[in-house]
């Protein structure tokens, strides 16, 4: 039994329960300093949880027991009533001190002296108190059993050292409450972003599945990195804001036009003018027939023709990709001349359908692909508008960077080479390999890894993303699905 502690170590402590991180191992440090103090043999500690005590640490040193995080203890939480001593202490904010459990009247101690039944075990003596903080709300109780002296005798816990506990007690609930009042903001950060992806979703269902794809790509990758050692591993504590950016980085495309980011096809929903403006012409020559029965044959002609010309418009309306030589016919198509509900003479095709069909690549015209591109640049500015410090200061600039290339030529800030850090670097190609594979995207059939890989090549090849990085990536296998 310890009668020699100090000040001095209750602030030792104190500075070593503000720097634990982790709740469970903070919780752990807390019984186990209490147990060195009263040379104790086991000890629980509670923690207070909607009307009820949780347990969450459990050790007994003569069973080698040390069960860390309420996760792990299959035992039913406490009823906030003051049939049991720990939340008796917890409803009356009072230190209980029992020098002979088994001599006393005052409490029901039927549980412990099952407890002791079925594990062979006895409990002599018990000190409980509440973990109570600053404001004097009981977060939590401590509860120590089997005080012994230097030759293991038991003894009753000794009032000094119970209030030198009252005092750690104290202590661990202040920094534990701050832990998890730590953890509940963070919490609702997380909370916010899922709400965002749905939002995401709502609105454009294959988004959603790109970023979850990412993430499970980049939880993969940053596993493999750690099994490998690699020197550029993300550090642990870096790892949730790391792939905070990555949920966040098409937050931007919420204030995107849905007739841009889900644009299937080239003509999009002009093609509902489009149809319309033909199916005129056809009545208007069909009235032709019936009215100048000289111009049947030219009329039929002229239906033939448009019917040809929809036709090709159709087909070359869903393709990803068009060739010199569809682009030509496109515009010689424009030329057909065909009659509106006034009986004037109006071109097949308006300019902006032809600027439509003879996309070379994709479904976006560059004013639209201007705008899809703004996503990246509201992401910045919707991010930078939240305040993220410490760890999570660089999740903005992560999210809003992923269309940057080493080479300058990305988008929006021209940023290039060093200016790109290694998560920047590798979010692009999570981004990029991923827009190539995905099998929802309504504009295109998805690559196959293999033809993807030839993609990325070819642009590490021509310095625009990190070949280190993506033959990383390639080892890694994340890219599985």
């Amino acid at each position: 039994m310890r009668t020699d502690y100090s000040i001095d170590r209750l602030i030792d402590i104190a500075i070593a329960l503000n720097a634990e991180k982790d709740v469970d191992r903070l919780l752990e440090r807390i019984l186990l300093e209490a147990m060195s103090i009263t040379n104790c043999d086991g000890g629980t500690v509670y923690i207070l949880e909607r009307e009820k005590l949780v347990f969450n640490n459990v050790i007994t040193k003569s069973k080698n027991t040390l069960i860390r995080g309420s996760a792990h203890i299959d035992i039913p939480p406490i009823p906030m009533s003051r049939n049991h001593i720990s939340t008796l202490a917890a409803l009356e904010h009072r230190r209980i001190n029992v020098k002979d459990v088994y001599n006393s009247d005052e409490f029901d101690f039927s549980g412990t002296k099952n407890y002791d039944k079925f594990n062979n075990y006895v409990t002599s003596n018990m000190l409980v108190m509440p973990m109570e903080d600053e404001k004097g709300e009981v977060i939590g109780v401590l509860q120590l059993i089997n005080s012994m002296d230097e030759d293991y005798n038991f003894i009753p816990f000794d009032e000094v050292n119970a209030e030198i506990i009252s005092a750690l007690a104290s202590l661990a609930a202040v920094s534990l409450n701050n832990k998890l009042l730590s953890q509940s903001v963070l919490d609702i950060l997380h909370s916010f972003v899922q709400v965002l992806i749905e939002a995401v979703d709502i609105r454009s269902s294959y988004n959603a599945n790109h970023t979850k794809s990412m993430v499970s790509y980049a939880g993969k990758f940053m596993d493999w990195m750690d099994r490998k050692n690699d020197p550029h591993r993300i550090k642990e504590a870096e790892k949730d804001p790391y792939l905070m950016s990555i949920w966040l980085h098409d937050v931007g495309k919420l204030l995107v036009p849905l007739e841009v980011m889900n644009k299937a096809t080239r003509l999009g929903d002009g093609i509902e003018n489009f149809k319309h403006r033909i199916t005129v012409a056809r009545l208007m020559e069909k009235l032709r027939m019936h009215e100048k029965p000289e111009e049947i044959e030219a009329a039929k002609e002229k239906l033939d023709k448009i019917d040809e010309g929809v036709e090709f418009v159709e087909n070359v309306n869903g393709r990803g990709f068009a060739d010199n030589e569809t682009i030509q016919k496109v515009k010689d198509l424009a030329e057909l001349e065909i009659l509106n509900e006034d009986g004037e003479t109006i071109k097949f095709l308006t300019d902006e359908e032809v600027k439509c069909l003879t996309i070379v690549r994709g479904t976006l015209t560059d004013e639209e692909r201007h705008i899809m591109e703004s996503h990246v640049e509201y992401t910045a500015k919707l991010l930078g508008n939240m305040s993220f410090r410490g760890i999570y200061e660089s999740v903005p600039f992560w999210a809003g960077s992923h269309h940057e290339l080493l080479d300058g030529t990305g988008y929006p800030l021209k940023m290039s080479g060093d200016e790109l850090p290694f998560e920047v670097r590798l979010l692009t190609i999570l981004d990029v390999y991923d827009a190539l594979t995905a099998e929802d995207r309504p504009y295109k059939p998805p690559l196959s890894p293999e033809k993807a890989f030839e993609v990325l090549d070819n642009m590490a090849g021509a310095g625009k993303i990190d070949t280190e990085i993506l033959g990383m990536f390639k080892d890694s296998e994340a890219w599985k699905r």
